[in-house]
């Protein structure tokens, strides 16, 4: 048996509702899902595959406007429960940056690639009118990112933007 989660990608900016996309098997064609960030949480069924051990594909989404997550990151989960004793297996985890965390009335990013000379302050200032802002950058960009006093030409950084 194997799922696998398409999308969102590991450590994509996702925004509400969240978009879940994959293939999974399923015995039975029902799967589950769990968007968390250790503290809340929203969980619901799905079904995939034709009930006796098919691939199939899989998208759905979790509105999750409603759920009063304290972190940025989430954990998307795609799974089964086993038979026998409802316990979870074929687990797949998917962590995720959730954007209306970062900016508000965050509905999507723009790509920005580093030139020479910038600094997170002068990108904030240009993406949001305030160089102080320059921590919604930091954390849209976890992978790319590790020292904010250090950027490099050529970076593909993600820019929140919001309403």
């Amino acid at each position: 048996m194997t799922n696998r989660v398409d999308q969102p990608r590991p450590l994509d900016l996702v925004g509400n509702p969240i978009h879940v996309g994959g293939v999974a098997t399923g015995f039975e064609a029902t799967l589950e899902y769990r968007v968390s960030d250790g503290h809340q949480q929203v969980t619901g069924t799905f079904a995939a595959g034709g009930g006796t051990g098919e691939h199939g594909q899989f998208h759905f989404t979790v509105d999750v406007g409603h759920t009063a997550f304290r972190a940025d990151r989430l954990l998307v989960q795609v799974f089964e429960a086993r038979a026998r004793d409802g316990g979870e297996i074929n687990v797949v985890t998917v962590p995720v940056i959730y954007g209306p965390h970062i900016v508000p009335g965050y509905y999507g990013y723009r790509e920005h690639t580093v030139v020479k000379g910038e600094t997170l302050s002068a990108l904030a200032k240009t993406y949001y009118g305030n160089a102080s802002l320059y921590p919604r950058i930091v954390r849209a960009n976890p992978a790319q990112i590790t020292d904010p006093d250090r950027i490099v030409p050529g970076q593909v950084l993600r820019i929140p933007i919001g309403s």
